[in-house]
């Protein structure tokens, strides 16, 4: 029976991978980048440890960083008064991390260290031994280890003060810092159904992810809504359900992108899918600018003249200059190509765009999704 279910799986195999083979790969994405399994997914931890070594770059004297390092002391039987700690050389710092599913007792994840002080840099410091806990309380991993920061605070107290920092000096990061000590529990499979989650919902895309799925494996998948795609594994599969997950997850399939318009103004920043349309407009652009100079003037009295004095006026220039505005038609186009050939014909900058833009939304003349950032 064992060697009849083997030989089923591999003629699948064979089967999908020769369709693969087969199909166009033109814009098609696979199964996996699209989705990701319900139940397989990442917790946050997160825990409060001390940082050594800061050589004078560490917290000052702030109660809760000396009174942890006491704390710190007594599980080796050292006694120590708060008040006799000097700061400096330690720092308090938040250490976060995710644990993905399916991580193991002894495997190793990277954390995030950042000082919750006034530390002026944790650059060349050890975190000590630092529980990492869940929303639940409990402790599924713990961190230790020598901080690297992709950044650094120099010159500080130095002549006339001069500084020179470079990125954040105070967040540093421990690849692989952290061994997991307890296992997440993960369910992806609930009574033979297995639940793709969309990374981006939208129903084209779901229901073609089902037409995928149900082409090698018939009558086995349907879409639930447009970010859940619901699959029941096939009974060639049954307790080989890593086998479907990976066959599955290899098909590919083309997602559908929605029309829209997204405007970060912050960086001048505007991005725009293939799908956006624009109705027939008509679009004016124009601009004023106006540069105001002030100069100070010195007016002297002419030589040898009695009782003249030197006299400081100010002197003030206004120029306007009027950019010649036009029209540009737009008719029915099927791509955005029209429009930002027309305004580029226009001379528009970047960040004139955006107004326009924002301008056809609210004209009903955009046929798309306006997002600001």
């Amino acid at each position: 029976m064992e060697a009849r279910m083997k030989l089923r799986i591999a003629s699948w195999m064979g089967m999908f991978l020769l369709m693969v083979a087969l199909s166009p790969a033109v814009s098609a994405s696979r199964v996996k980048d699209l989705t990701q399994v319900e139940g397989a997914r990442d917790n946050q931890l997160t825990g409060y440890g001390i940082v050594v070594g800061l050589a004078g770059d560490g917290d000052s004297q702030l109660s809760y960083t000396v009174q942890s390092v006491s704390n710190f002391l007594k599980r080796f039987g050292i006694v120590v008064d708060p008040g006799t700690i000097q700061g400096g050389n330690m720092a308090a710092v938040m250490v976060t991390a995710d644990i993905g599913a399916f991580a193991k007792p002894g495997s190793r994840i990277d954390v995030t260290v950042s000082s919750i002080g006034d530390a002026k840099s944790i650059n060349g410091g050890v975190l000590l031994q630092t529980p990492l806990v869940g929303a639940d309380d409990v402790a599924y991993a713990v961190a230790q280890g020598p901080i690297a920061v992709g950044g650094f605070l120099e010159g500080t107290g130095g002549a006339g003060g001069a500084t020179v920092q470079k990125n954040h000096p105070t967040v540093g990061r421990i690849s692989g810092g952290a061994i997991v000590e307890l296992e997440i529990g993960t369910e992806i499979v609930a009574q033979d159904m297995i639940r793709l989650i969309l990374q981006h919902p939208d129903f084209t895309t779901a229901a073609r992810i089902s037409k995928a799925v149900n082409d090698v494996f018939p009558s086995s998948c349907h879409p639930i809504d447009s970010a859940t795609v619901s699959v029941r594994v096939p009974p060639t599969f049954k307790g080989q359900e890593t086998y479907f997950i990976a066959a599955m997850g290899s098909l590919e399939v083309t997602p559908d992108t929605k029309a829209r318009v997204v405007i970060n103004e912050r960086t001048g920043t505007v991005v725009a899918t293939s799908e956006v349309r624009i109705s027939r407009v008509a679009i004016s652009h124009g601009a004023i600018t106006i540069t105001i100079a002030s100069n100070v003037d010195a007016v002297q009295p002419n030589p040898f003249s009695p009782g003249g004095e030197t006299v400081v006026l100010p002197d003030t220039n206004v120029q306007v200059t009027e950019m010649q505005g036009g029209f540009e038609v737009l008719d029915d186009y099927p791509s955005i190509e029209r429009l930002t050939n027309a305004l580029n014909a226009l001379g528009v900058t970047t960040r004139e765009m955006m107004s326009i833009f924002q301008t056809l939304k609210q004209a009903g003349a955009l046929q798309a999704e306006l997002i600001l950032q």
